[in-house]
């Protein structure tokens, strides 16, 4: 049996200790808010990590929670009365000049129609509809998975290569698809922003019959890539022409041709048309404006926070080049570096429109 003069001493000796807890306890809160505010780090936690981290799992949260929307705009203003979860259904340009939220979960499953409508998405509309930030670059890949877990085909793979990234965080989620388990792997990366490999893969600087001139640049990325900023040039002897693309777009694993009168193109499958004859860069008829004899075709692109031009890529014929077109002639890449003239042949049947 403890005395009362014991007891009370126990007593006022656990309150000190309670006491004391407390006081620290609400001491390292108030540290840790102020170093949140001040965007310090304190031991291994780092805040700009952690909102990397916490955009990626959000964002693929998102991703795998619905069908989607779409919230078209009119006249640079939202109307959400029009809104539709079949954004699958909407052409490149209209997704382009709204807003949608991709979801790719319809009746619990995995909609392959709503992955195969990524291509008609931008990388900044994807992100931008996911709530990531604007100095964010996202990586979607999507793969469907046999019983073992193996890799049986990769259904969709586009954006920002995480090497150009300073930091980045994945986040990886199992869904159920049409045939089996789908595997999605969404990274988020803080990187300068590379650009998008749109390449020329084919061009006709002599139709036949008073035809258009045309070219036509492939675009191998999962997502659709915005044409504003991107350049064309052609160079003669004597001088030069140039273009520069204001708006329009290129699908995910999409062809686009660039034609002197789009009335008049053979358009192939190509997934969208260009008419730049109206803007004085292509030919038609007795204009002629790619050279018939020795000329160049140069494609930049301009950061706009920079506005400094990059070559991307330029094709030459005539000259010392060894390719000579006839008429109804064209210039084909068939090679894997397009800077090298090997890569290049002449073809006596055109194929516009085919990657």
């Amino acid at each position: 049996m403890r005395s009362p003069s014991q007891l009370e001493r126990d007593r006022d000796g656990l309150t000190a200790v309670i006491e004391f807890l407390s006081a620290f306890t609400l001491f390292l809160m108030i540290l840790t808010a102020f170093l949140a505010l001040a965007q310090m780090q304190m031991g291994s936690n780092d805040p700009h990590l952690d909102r990397l981290d916490r955009s990626a799992v959000l964002g693929l949260d998102r991703l795998v929670a619905d069908e989607g929307w779409f919230t078209p705009f009119v006249d640079g203003e939202a109307d959400p009365t029009n809104g539709t979860a079949a954004w699958h259904l909407e052409d490149a340009e209209t997704l382009f000049e709204g807003r949608v939220r991709p979801g790719l979960v319809s009746d619990g499953r995995l909609s392959l129609e709503r992955v195969a409508a990524l291509s008609k998405v931008t990388e900044s509309g994807f992100a931008a509809g996911l709530g990531l930030d604007d100095e964010l670059d996202v990586r979607l890949r999507i793969e469907s998975l046999d019983e073992n877990g193996s890799v049986v085909e990769v259904l969709f793979d586009g954006g920002t290569d995480r090497r150009t990234a300073e930091s980045s965080s994945r986040a990886t989620r199992l869904a159920v698809g049409e045939d089996g388990l789908v595997r999605l792997s969404l990274e988020v990366h803080d990187g300068g922003r590379a650009v998008a490999p749109l390449v020329l893969t084919e061009l006709q600087p002599r139709p036949l019959n008073g035809g258009p001139e045309w070219f036509e640049l492939h675009n191998p990325e999962g997502f659709a890539v915005e044409l504003r900023g991107w350049s064309f040039h052609i160079l003669t002897r004597t001088g030069s022409v140039d273009h520069l693309m204001l708006d329009g777009m290129v699908s995910g694993g999409g062809v686009a041709i660039m034609t002197g009168d789009l009335a008049s193109q053979d358009l192939g499958d190509a997934t969208e048309a260009y008419d730049l004859g109206v803007e004085g860069l292509l030919g038609v008829g007795l204009v002629d404006m790619l050279p018939n004899g020795e000329g160049t075709l140069r494609m930049n692109w301009t950061d706009p926070l920079t506005s400094r031009p990059a070559m991307m890529q330029q094709v030459s014929w005539g000259g010392d080049t060894g390719h000579f077109m006839t008429p109804g002639e064209s210039l084909v890449l068939n090679g894997s570096l397009p800077s090298d003239p090997t890569s290049w042949r002449v073809a006596t049947t055109p194929t516009p429109g085919e990657a």
